[in-house]
C-alpha cells in the first residue's frame, strides 16, 4: 500500500465521528509491553510498527516499555532510557536481565519489570490519555485495573495470547489450581473496568465475552499484520536459498518459525511419508520444542523428502520466505482463540499458496477458502492432505492462482496500515474527549469495518471504511 493510499485511508477513518474542530485534540496514547525495538521479540516489532502508524495518524504516542533483556545476550543492544524515535517518545525500565529459562531468574525480571511499571503508572496516569495494555507479560492489564481503582485511567486490552488458558492447555499448571483461579480473577477485574478490548480472531472474541464481565460490542477483532514493504513475492527460481539448497525442480512447503508446542506437525509430517514418490520437499526453517522430536521422527523413518535449516538472518527472511511454492500454517487443537498462527501474515504478504491445518471451523480455514489462496485440511488427515497436496504438485497454473491470491488478501486486510487505522478508531472510543454520543456514532460504524473478524470481507473497499460519508468516497473517486 502506497503512503498516498495510506493517507486516504486515515482520512477516511478520521471520518467515523468527529467533534468540532476548536474541541478535538489529538489522541494521547501510551503502548505497555515489556518489550520494544531494538529488543528481538515479535511483539515489541509489531508494537513499534503500531506506534509509528499511529504517529503518522496523528495520535501523540509514547512507549513504556523494558531495555531489551528478550533473546540471546549477543543481541541486547544498548538504547537510552529516554529517546524519540520516529515521532514515539520511548521510556524504559531498567529491568534485571536473568536468563529466563531459570525460573528464579526470570520470576525476579518480571518483579522489576511490574513494579516500576505499576509506580510509573499509578503516579503519571493522566485523564487525557489511553493507556494501550498487552499480555506481554501476561498480567500486565493488571496493573491498568489496579491504577483504575485510584484514578481516573482509560484503558484498553490487547490480547495476544490468553492466560491462563494457555498455562493449563500446556499444562504448566492444573484448572482449578491456587495459580489459575488467581489469575482469573485478575483478569475478571481487568476486564470489567477495561474501555474496549482487542483480540486477534473470532474465537478468541468468544472466549473473552463467555469468561469475563465485557459485552461482545466492546471487544474488537483485529488482526496482526506484516511488513508489506519488506516482505514481497519474487519467484522461487530466484531465491538464492532455494538455488543453495536445491529445491528449484521440487515442489516445496515450507514452515518457517517457532516449531513449538501450539503448532501440528504430524499430520504434514504424515502426509510427507505418502507424498515419498512424487518431487516433493517438506522443508522446516527454525527451533522450538518440538524441532528434536521432529529431527528424531525424520530420522527414525528415513524421510529424504524432508530439509531442516536453522532461523535465517533476518536480512535473509523474504529470501527464505520465497524460496518455496507454497507455506505451511498451521495450528494445534484447542488452542484457536487462545493464540492465533502470526506467520499466517507473513505468508501471505510473500504471496505464497497456503497449506493450512487447523480444526474445522477454524478462522483459518475461513481466510484460506473463502479467498482461495491455498488449501485447508483437517488435523489428523494426512490422506486427505497428500491428496491435496499433489493436485498442487501438478497443477503450477492452480497454485500460482492461489499465490497470487494470497498476496492481493494482505493487500486488502492484513497490511500495517490498515490494521493501525482500526486500532486508531478503538483507541479513540475509550479516549474521554469525545461524547457518549460521538463515541457511540463511531462504534456502530467501526462494527461495521469489522464484521469479518479476522477474515477479509467481499466487497468491503479497505481503502474506505463501510460507513463513512458516501459523497465524500464519492468525490475522492471521482
Amino acid at each position: 500500500m502506497s503512503r498516498k493510499e495510506f493517507t486516504r485511508l486515515a482520512d477516511y477513518a478520521l471520518t467515523f465521528s468527529a467533534p468540532p474542530e476548536d474541541r478535538v485534540q489529538p489522541t494521547r496514547v501510551v503502548i505497555l509491553n515489556q518489550y520494544y525495538v531494538p529488543d528481538v521479540a515479535s511483539t515489541g516489532h509489531l508494537l513499534h510498527e503500531l506506534a509509528v502508524e499511529l504517529a503518522e495518524l496523528g495520535f501523540e504516542v509514547e512507549v513504556l516499555t523494558g531495555r531489551p533483556s528478550y533473546g540471546p545476550r549477543d543481541t541486547w543492544q544498548e538504547c537510552p532510557l529516554k529517546e524519540t524515535v520516529d515521532g514515539v517518545k520511548i521510556h524504559r525500565l531498567k529491568v534485571a536481565r536473568f536468563d529466563k529459562n531459570f525460573l528464579p531468574g526470570r520470576a525476579f525480571n518480571y518483579l522489576t519489570f511490574v513494579i516500576p511499571m505499576i509506580l510509573s503508572v499509578l503516579f503519571t496516569s493522566r485523564r487525557d490519555t489511553v493507556y494501550l495494555y498487552t499480555t506481554n507479560p501476561p498480567f500486565l492489564g493488571a496493573i491498568g485495573w489496579f491504577v483504575s481503582i485510584f484514578r481516573r485511567h482509560h484503558y484498553v486490552t490487547l490480547l495476544h495470547d490468553a492466560h491462563p488458558q494457555l498455562g493449563i492447555w500446556v499444562g504448566t499448571f492444573k484448572k482449578g489450581s491456587i495459580i489459575e483461579r488467581v489469575w482469573m480473577s485478575l483478569n475478571r477485574r481487568k476486564y470489567k473496568r477495561t474501555k474496549e478490548a482487542i483480540v486477534l480472531c473470532s474465537a478468541a472474541k468468544k472466549l473473552v465475552a463467555e469468561t469475563y464481565p465485557i459485552t461482545p460490542e466492546r471487544i474488537h477483532v483485529i488482526p496482526n499484520w506484516a511488513d508489506g514493504e519488506d516482505l514481497f513475492p519474487k519467484p522461487k527460481a530466484e531465491s538464492e536459498i532455494a538455488q543453495e539448497q536445491g529445491f528449484i525442480d521440487d515442489f516445496v512447503l515450507l514452515y518457517s518459525g517457532n516449531m513449538g508446542l501450539y503448532y501440528d506437525f504430524d499430520t504434514v509430517l504424515e502426509a510427507t511419508k505418502l507424498l515419498k514418490d512424487e518431487p516433493f520437499k517438506l522443508v522446516l526453517v527454525g527451533g522450538g520444542g518440538k524441532r528434536a522430536a521432529i529431527e528424531a521422527y525424520v530420522k527414525e523413518h528415513h524421510m529424504t523428502n524432508v530439509v531442516m535449516l536453522p532461523y535465517q538472518p533476518f536480512e535473509k527472511l523474504n529470501d527464505s520466505l520465497n524460496a518455496c511454492d507454497a507455506s505451511l500454517v498451521t495450528i494445534a487443537e484447542g488452542i484457536e482463540g487462545i493464540s492465533f498462527p502470526s506467520k499466517l501474515y507473513t505468508s501471505l504478504a510473500v504471496g505464497k499458496a497456503i497449506v493450512a491445518l487447523s480444526e474445522d471451523w477454524s478462522e483459518l480455514r475461513k481466510i484460506v477458502e473463502h479467498n482461495n489462496c491455498g488449501i485447508w485440511s483437517a488435523l489428523g488427515d494426512a490422506q486427505g492432505l497428500a491428496d491435496q497436496l499433489r493436485v498442487l504438485i501438478h497443477d503450477k497454473a492452480k497454485t500460482q492462482t492461489m499465490s497470487d491470491n494470497a498476496r492481493t488478501v494482505f493487500d486488502k486486510g492484513y497490511t500495517r496500515q490498515v490494521c493501525a487505522a482500526k486500532y486508531a478508531e478503538v483507541l479513540k472510543l475509550a479516549d474521554p474527549q469525545f461524547t457518549e454520543d460521538e463515541t457511540a456514532h463511531r462504534r456502530e460504524k467501526l462494527a461495521s469495518w469489522l464484521a469479518g473478524g479476522a477474515a477479509v470481507v467481499d466487497g468491503q473497499d479497505p481503502e474506505a471504511p463501510q460507513g463513512v460519508n458516501e459523497k465524500e468516497t464519492a468525490g475522492e473517486h471521482s
